[in-house]
């Protein structure tokens, strides 16, 4: 590789292969309720205890995952890269427990470890017991309530409630990770951008990735078309877990 500059961008697709139900996949629905209609602001604010149970549940089975080989590999990847920025639509935490830093990392949707304050700018991380990763992971702060298990917590600043620290559909992208994302591209050009496990439905995803590969390669890892394929320069039509190692150790080798 000779421009050594890399940009991956992930979706949902990767995080399924741990387990993760996608939000538009058949596995997606929970309670019979869609999520497409949780996760938005109205939603919280009609019934802010029944997302909450939703959010909290998501929480659990993002704890019992564990990161598969596609996030191994991408992590993999950043160590050899010279420059590397992952931007991911996931919230989970998988791409940090496979051990890539969150310097390398913008998630685009928000994590859903972080809950924040529904009206003023407090958050709190709500990470692993520190069982899982002993030492490395961040582990949960026992401030306000958001260790009770039921209800809705409340701000310890301002007694707003406080809501997960996801972007809910109907609301802007968080504008200090846009930022982030802008100034890797305004550098100068990727040698490789790999965009793998989304749809890519949003412009944004389409337009970071053409604009990153300019004068690189776009790899899509997608066993679906998506409507980014036609700009792509070589098409994986594999799931990420298997095709993202072999794509890393050729770039490495």
């Amino acid at each position: 590789m000779h421009n050594r500059r890399v940009l991956v961008l992930t979706g949902a697709g990767v995080s399924a292969e741990s387990g993760i139900p996608t939000f538009r996949g058949k596995d997606g629905y929970w309670r019979k309720l869609d999520p497409i209609k949780l996760a938005t602001p109205e939603a919280f604010a009609r019934d802010p205890e029944l997302v909450w149970q939703w959010y909290r549940e998501r929480r659990h089975s993002i704890r019992d995952a564990q990161p598969n080989a596609a996030h191994q590999a991408i992590a993999n990847l950043a160590q050899r890269a010279d420059e590397f920025l992952l931007v991911t639509q996931n919230v989970d935490d998988l791409h940090e427990r496979a051990g890539l830093a969150k310097a390398e990392m913008v998630q685009i949707h928000g994590d859903i470890f972080v809950t924040k304050c529904s009206r003023c700018d407090f958050e709190q991380e709500q990470g692993h017991p520190p069982s899982v990763a002993a030492g490395t992971y961040r582990v949960a702060k026992e401030q306000g309530q958001e260790q009770s298990q039921n209800g809705v917590p409340r701000c310890t600043t301002c007694g707003a409630l406080m809501r997960p620290g996801v972007v809910w559909f109907g609301e802007p992208l968080p504008s200090r990770e846009i930022e982030r994302v802008e100034n890797y591209l305004q550098r100068e050009p990727c040698g490789v951008v790999i965009v793998v496990g989304t749809t890519a439905t949003f412009g944004y995803i389409i337009d970071w990735a053409l604009r990153a590969s300019r004068r690189g390669e776009l790899i899509e890892v997608n066993p679906e078309e998506t409507p980014l394929s036609r700009f792509a320069t070589r098409l994986v039509r594999e799931p990420a877990a298997l095709a993202l190692p072999r794509i890393v150790d050729e770039f490495t080798s």
